[in-house]
């Protein structure tokens, strides 16, 4: 099982609050033997764990990699990123005509599936996906 990863800030956020709620809670819960464990657990939060993802970053274990963000940002505008393929010489012409139609057939039925579920009516008018042909043009 993997562990999760957070952004830096929401992990560092996350030590924070329990390494505070625990050295609180430890303070009034624990009996008076016990009661040690509240300054060690403040010291392990603030003073090791905090300054080590800073430190580390994407290196620390829980810390999420900006390649992640990257990676979905790509895949939100598919359109651009084979245009920045074509245009870096990674894809010749007819691969990027090829893939360009592929992705834009895709982008029809998709819109075809979101209008259906908006309207309800399970009817998509003809002249839907002639508009996009005349701006590709």
């Amino acid at each position: 099982m993997a562990l999760p990863t957070f952004e830096k800030k929401r992990l560092i956020g996350l030590i924070a609050i329990l390494s505070f709620g625990l050295t609180s809670l430890s303070a009034v819960l624990l009996p008076a033997p016990l009661v040690t464990l509240g300054p060690a657990l403040f010291i392990t939060g603030f003073f090791i764990l905090i300054p080590l993802v800073l430190v580390l970053g994407e290196q620390f274990p829980l810390v999420a990699s900006d390649e992640d963000d990257a990676a979905s940002a790509t895949a939100e505008r598919p359109v651009a990123a084979l245009r920045d393929r074509y245009a870096s010489g990674e894809i010749d012409e007819a691969e990027f005509e090829r893939r360009l139609d592929r992705l834009l057939a895709t982008e029809d039925l998709d819109e075809r599936f979101d209008q259906v579920e908006s309207d309800g009516t399970g009817s998509v008018e003809a002249g839907d996906h002639g508009e996009r042909d005349l701006e590709l043009e």
